[in-house]
């Protein structure tokens, strides 16, 4: 199936990491010019290496996102490189395991200015071209803490769900202007992420990390952790031409984790 994506430009965020290394490798083989930005220079750098040494073209950017001064001159940059940016892939870290109760309002201001906030400003930034091409296509990674909230996550749960929200609606904006909007929700990927929150759960609860994981794995019908290609593959595809007629969703990538219909 030809995805159709040879030519266009994304900017994939969090890019040295699990997940966003694997959506902008993924998006560089179907034929993508992917801007990897990451706030650790060398993770964003070897994602960068591998899709240049592949064949493909690529940009390593060192990228806080918590700091909203430098996304115009990050864009330009990518514009000026690669091309005018037609896939955003919105990609953030996540905060440590808390409860929601009792957060000081500097934590949450914090959280909300490192994760949701840049999230809309950088998607503000790319609309404009976007819609003068009447083409684009706006990808949001968030986690399955949305729909069915995880204990002790209660920043993660609170402002992912936030994005939902925002995303829906710029669904309904932009949608006749070709413009796509879409949630994915990772389960459990076996990524540094999920390896950090599986040995704090150990450590809080006194037990192995191998039988967390194992309690863990078990409640997912699949039987395992999911693989970071298997998220990159559906982002992909909704990054792709084939994806024109869906918007406004939440794609769940879980094995069948969130028992909620």
């Amino acid at each position: 199936m030809d995805l159709g994506l040879t030519g266009k430009t994304a900017l994939v965020f969090g890019g040295g990491g699990g997940l966003g290394g694997s959506i902008a490798r993924t998006l560089a083989q179907e034929g993508a010019r992917v801007a990897v930005a990451d706030i650790n220079a060398a993770t964003a750098g070897a994602t960068a290496a591998a899709i240049t040494s592949a064949g493909g073209k690529a940009l390593a950017l060192t990228w806080d996102l918590s700091d909203l001064s430098v996304i115009n001159d990050q864009i330009k940059a990518v514009e000026r490189e690669l091309g005018g940016i037609d896939i955003l892939v919105n990609n953030t870290g996540g905060p440590p395991p808390t409860p929601v109760a009792g957060q000081e309002a500097e934590t949450w201001q914090k959280f909300f200015n490192a994760m949701v906030l840049p999230v809309i400003a950088i998607t503000d930034c790319v609309l404009p071209a976007m819609k003068a091409a009447k083409w684009g296509r706006i990808i949001t990674s968030t986690s399955s803490g949305v729909i069915s909230p995880i204990p002790n996550l209660g920043l993660s749960n609170t402002l992912r769900a936030s994005l939902l929200g925002w995303s829906k609606t710029l669904a309904q904006e932009v949608g006749r202007d070709g413009i796509t909007a879409n949630i994915v929700l990772p389960g459990r990927i076996a990524t540094e992420r999920i390896t950090f929150l599986d040995q704090q759960k150990a450590q809080r609860e006194g037990r192995s990390v191998a039988e967390v994981s194992q309690q863990s794995t078990s409640s997912i019908p699949v039987g395992r952790y999911g693989n970071p290609q298997e998220y990159a593959d559906v982002v992909t595809f909704l990054a792709s031409k084939r994806a024109s007629y869906v918007t406004g969703s939440v794609i769940r990538i879980d094995g069948g984790l969130i028992a909620s219909i």
